[in-house]
């Protein structure tokens, strides 16, 4: 196995910050990573090195407004005060299209956590077709009864302090909001995982946990406002597999309540191979959680079953 770094252009004179995770062989199939709001590709090096050893060609981009694909500091969790949305689905699609580049016709899935999947949610209506199955980490449906509560507030901040500025609110009903569930709380970001260690390396990280623009708030709360809709499910086609997995403890999905949400639209837009992975105790980053063995070893599994028998390990 080896890991690269590298940019790519992926159009309009952006640039994506990409890191990759490659087998020695030539790659069985693919996976494109879709990292959440406030943190970076990088921390994905434990399950891309996994994936990689199992045979698949693993890339992750820093998205727009993240990690090392800023053009300048001030960027830091902003993307543009309007259409920050759509820039980052055609990011996405940009490193999609490297890839299949790269690996003509392998296999290629994709896996998106917490924002990330939200992201993917809408991107599979319009470019679902092609990829050989997505996962959902730490996905939902929606963001609950309070999202159009929180879209309006929002609205009224970006009137009064712009929609670049970095959103107090937002963090508020948030971050901190999922916090209070686990008092008396070590640290800001108890929420994330239940390894201590794993939650301090992220409070640690510069390009972690920075408070985003009240643009890029309003953009993923107006989105997540119609990834139900049943016309828009009906686009994806009915027989690519989906994997959800989700921690029952996971704040920012009411537990289990947003993933059973997720698998059931999906079952009523007619796919045909859906599935749901809810880990007991589990909290938002399963990756990084105590049971993230469990999880890196059900992820393998899971890849394994959708391959073709042509891409399958050969016996020695």
């Amino acid at each position: 196995m080896r890991s690269i770094q590298f940019q790519h252009g992926w159009g309009r004179g952006q640039r994506a910050h990409v890191n990759a995770w490659l087998p020695d062989a030539e790659p069985r199939g693919c996976v494109q990573i879709i990292h959440g709001m406030a943190e970076h590709a990088g921390r994905y090096a434990r399950i891309g090195a996994q994936l990689a050893e199992a045979g698949f060609a693993v890339y992750a981009q820093d998205l727009p407004g993240h990690g090392r694909s800023i053009d300048r500091d001030d960027t830091l969790g902003h993307i543009a005060e309007w259409d920050g949305w759509p820039i980052t689905l055609s990011a996405i699609n940009g490193v999609r299209g490297h890839i299949e580049k790269e690996h003509p016709g392998r296999p290629l899935f994709m896996l998106g956590h917490s924002r990330g999947s939200f992201l993917l949610q809408d991107y599979v209506v319009e470019h679902g077709h092609g990829l050989a199955g997505v996962i959902f980490s730490a996905g939902c449906a929606d963001l609950g009864p309070l999202r159009a509560v929180g879209l309006g507030l929002l609205r009224l901040e970006a009137l009064w302090a712009g929609r670049a500025h970095r959103s107090a609110l937002a963090e508020a009903l948030s971050f901190k909001s999922f916090n209070r569930e686990f008092k008396p709380n070590r640290t800001g970001f108890d929420w994330l995982s239940r390894d201590t260690e794993e939650v301090d390396r992220y409070i640690s990280d510069p390009l972690c946990g920075f408070r985003c623009s009240v643009a890029m708030w309003i953009d993923l709360l107006s989105a997540a406002g119609h990834l139900r809709d049943p016309q828009r499910l009906a686009r994806i086609p009915k027989t690519l597999p989906i994997l959800a997995i989700n921690g029952t403890d996971d704040p920012a999905c009411r537990g289990a309540q947003g993933a059973r949400s997720l698998e059931r639209n999906y079952r009523e837009a007619g796919l045909s191979d859906v599935t749901l992975k809810l880990y007991a105790q589990g909290r938002h980053e399963l990756l990084n959680d105590l049971c993230r063995d469990e999880v890196s070893a059900d992820l393998c599994a899971w890849l394994e079953a959708q391959l073709p028998p042509s891409a399958a390990p050969q016996p020695a």
